[in-house]
């Protein structure tokens, strides 16, 4: 099973109204909790790199941890670029071996967000490599891309529904009110926009800004056509707390092995609350 792009286990998802869990990982030991995690749990799962993350480690070290995690797992694991603006950096992740990656030209209009979004699909598609794009403007930060909340809008669904029927995309990340980072207050999302344009195109839909949604939430978005949930600041605060949770309980104890271990088995059993909310426990075969 390893080694996919996210086509296969995007379309199961989306006909079965479950959702394949995309998490962030920050380094080897958090790659290697999410893929144990979706093992354990029989679950197709997605390694999600920021390019922040991959420019920090390096795209070789980044794709020689994902062979030697992914291929001898017993479940579909893809690895996907997260938010990417910059074209170059998305032929360096395809060479050396990203099965899936996100062009973000939201920010652009209409025209150029469609002719930039084709130059990936022209680039990746023919070589087996997955593609997703962005429309409207998620608030919050992703990457060092900020979106301030008066600038923030909702994906319009004839826009959306034109951009699909002029590209061959594998993913669509509509914009719906949700938000990067945490959230401030209750987090008002627009059901009825998902919930047209999930009528309108056959594209599987990816929801950003899952951390801190309700479990309510998460289940509404997925029955409305969500298969793929991107679950990054959650793990980025599991990745501090669990150092300074060890820390408290055993201060004197200076044994970075014992800490890394305490921080993996926090990450596995936050990626397992998360496979298990989403539906796709058992769903790997």
């Amino acid at each position: 099973m390893a080694l996919e792009n996210m086509n296969e286990m995007l379309k199961k998802a989306q006909q079965d109204k479950y959702a394949v869990g995309a998490f962030n990982i920050l380094d080897y030991n958090s790659m290697k909790a999410v893929v144990d995690a979706a093992v354990e749990l029989q679950a197709p799962v997605i390694i999600q790199t920021s390019v922040k993350t991959v420019l920090f480690w390096g795209y070789r070290p980044m794709a020689e941890w994902y062979r030697e995690l992914a291929e001898p797992a017993s479940v579909p694991v893809a690895i996907h670029l997260d938010h990417c603006k910059d074209i170059e950096v998305i032929k360096n992740c395809i060479e050396c071996g990203w099965t899936s990656v996100m062009i973000d030209a939201s920010a652009k209009p209409f025209s150029e967000n469609l002719a930039m979004t084709r130059q990936v699909v022209d680039v990746a598609q023919p070589k087996n490599i997955s593609v997703e794009a962005e429309m409207g403007a998620i608030v919050g930060v992703e990457d060092d891309i900020h979106v301030k909340e008066q600038d923030a809008h909702l994906a319009d669904p004839d826009e959306a529904e034109k951009f699909c029927q002029d590209l061959s995309l594998d993913c669509f990340a509509p914009a719906i009110g949700t938000a990067h980072g945490l959230y401030k207050g209750e987090p008002k999302i627009a059901f009825d926009c998902l919930e047209e344009i999930a009528k309108r195109i056959d594209v599987p839909l990816a929801l950003h800004g899952g951390t801190g949604l309700s479990d309510e939430v998460f289940r509404r978005c997925i029955a409305s056509g969500c298969a793929k949930v991107n679950i990054s600041t959650q793990l980025k605060h599991v990745h501090i707390d669990s150092f300074v949770k060890y820390y408290h309980q055993k201060p004197e104890e200076y044994n970075p092995l014992t800490v890394l271990r305490a921080q993996y088995e926090d990450l596995k059993e936050a990626v397992k609350e998360n496979i298990q909310l989403f539906g796709s426990a058992g769903k790997a075969s």
